[in-house]
């Protein structure tokens, strides 16, 4: 197999991964699969990442991720709100 068709693969993985993460998060649910809804929101996020705020976000969504990976499940399957300071 050539090198390029080894990257193009890995790359697509990659993006199949990512998809999957949305999927399992049920942004595409809650979403009603509104794409302009869900770039939005990351959009959001990827502000978010580059505020002063940035390091705070990135804690407190590696936390949940982490927790999420950890249960087996998606990460807003059980509902916890917690206090305002979780909210990023």
């Amino acid at each position: 197999m050539r090198n390029w068709q080894v990257e193009r693969r890995k790359r697509t993985r990659h993006l199949i991964e990512l998809g999957g993460l949305v999927v399992k998060s049920g942004i595409v649910e809650l979403t009603g699969d509104d794409r302009a809804m869900t770039y939005g929101a990351l959009l959001w996020m990827a502000e978010k990442l580059r505020s002063e705020d940035a390091e705070r976000a990135r804690e407190l969504w590696a936390g949940k991720g982490k927790e999420a990976f950890a249960e087996g499940q998606p990460a807003g399957a059980h509902d916890r709100i917690r206090s305002h300071q979780d909210r990023a």
